[in-house]
């Protein structure tokens, strides 16, 4: 409590300190919270250098920090236009602040979730209200959910798209460069997936901290990586594992004997200059929990795991926004890794193929050319 007092009076200073510097009209700041994991800040921030050199455009990341220079918040004070990736930011009245945030909601937040309270809310709801000029949206069920949880008011939102969408559709590796680059191998007849499951660190469970400080990134009772990377080569499948930055930290390092498995961690994403949704495009599956991405993930019409072992306690620690989780999740279901090793037998079922589509009809997200419509939109705007 008292350190989130202390980081809004840290920023209130800033803001204060910064009041009277100058606005450059072809300013942009993307304040960018996503890291590499599916930033549409730092997607659109790639796209401004390749095909608007023009513009000066500042990269502000890790966001919000307490620790950012002195020209840097200079820097964020004379941009015209602010882009954010979590909560909605500006120095100035003047300046146009566009909201990415980042996908589709399927857990509960703000006013919606189980653990948050209602001052917090408040203030979160009179920021959005407040600061929030122009909120980047995806589809009608994209705004329906979003309000739910931080009270928008519906004529805020634009149908702009996502630019992750547009990389998702557009990957930047192929699938045999990735299985050389994280596998080291060749194989043309490899089916490659990638387990990308939501921040589990908040449910505060003690034995899921000692599982994944034991290398069991499922957190499966009965987790057995030797035995699950033997059936992922005698099906020629391989499995890049993508934690939360915090659960990475806690992970313990994979023995190098584990020939199908590779961890991918945001300093490899960084150091090639590479957005998660960058190679996402070019996976054959995907295994997730609660994240959103399974939502975007539609778009491939690609099969679908769901890892069900921690949503008893999920559902009573934070909830989710729409349910039975059964028929939301288009996909197989499994809470143990004897159940996940028969799934991945089974991806081609034609009765889950038939749900996804049928769940890719209602999400129905713009995509395609995101970058330029949200550019287009908010150079007229201003």
């Amino acid at each position: 409590m008292m350190k989130n007092f202390l980081f809004r009076l840290y920023l209130t200073v800033m803001k204060f300190y910064c009041i009277f510097t100058g606005m450059e009209t072809n300013a942009i700041v993307i304040l960018n919270g996503a890291g590499r994991s599916g930033s549409n800040g730092y997607l659109f921030y790639k796209w401004l250098q390749l095909h608007h050199p023009e513009y000066q455009t500042t990269l502000v990341e890790p966001w919000p920090s307490s620790h950012l220079s002195l020209a840097t918040w200079q820097r964020i004070a004379a941009a015209r236009y602010v882009i954010t990736t979590h909560q909605p930011f500006k120095v100035k009245r003047h300046q146009l602040n566009i909201q990415f945030w980042h996908g589709i909601p399927l857990k509960r937040m703000g006013t919606m979730a189980n653990n948050t309270k209602r001052r917090d809310n408040q203030r979160n709801e009179r920021l959005w209200h407040r600061t929030a000029d122009v909120v980047s949206s995806s589809s009608d069920l994209y705004e329906t959910l979003m309000s739910s949880c931080m009270g928008i008011e519906t004529h805020k939102y634009q149908k702009l798209g996502f630019p992750r969408l547009d990389a998702l559709q557009h990957p930047a590796k192929t699938k045999a460069e990735l299985l050389a680059d994280l596998f080291g191998v060749t194989d043309a007849s490899a089916q490659l997936g990638i387990y990308l499951p939501t921040f589990r660190y908040e449910l505060a469970q003690a034995q899921l901290l000692k599982q994944l400080q034991a290398g069991n990134f499922f957190a499966f009772s009965d987790g057995q990586l030797d035995d699950l990377n033997q059936a992922l080569a005698g099906r020629h499948q391989y499995l890049i594992v993508k934690l939360h930055p915090y659960e990475q930290r806690l992970l313990a390092p994979l023995a190098s004997s584990y020939s199908h498995i590779a961890v991918l961690d945001q300093e490899w994403l960084s150091q090639a200059q590479l957005d998660l949704y960058e190679i996402l495009g070019s996976t054959d599956f995907l295994i997730t929990d609660f994240s959103s991405v399974y939502f975007d993930y539609l778009l491939l019409d690609r099969p679908l795991v769901f890892v069900t072992n921690l949503l008893p306690a999920y559902q009573q620690t934070r909830g989710l926004l729409m349910g039975p989780y059964e028929q939301v999740t288009p996909g197989i279901k499994v809470d143990s890794q004897a159940a996940l090793i028969a799934a991945l037998g089974q991806l081609a079922s034609p009765a889950y193929q038939q749900q996804r589509q049928q769940w890719r009809k209602l999400t129905q997200q713009v995509s395609g050319d995101s970058c330029q419509r949200i550019f287009d939109y908010m150079t007229r705007a201003m």
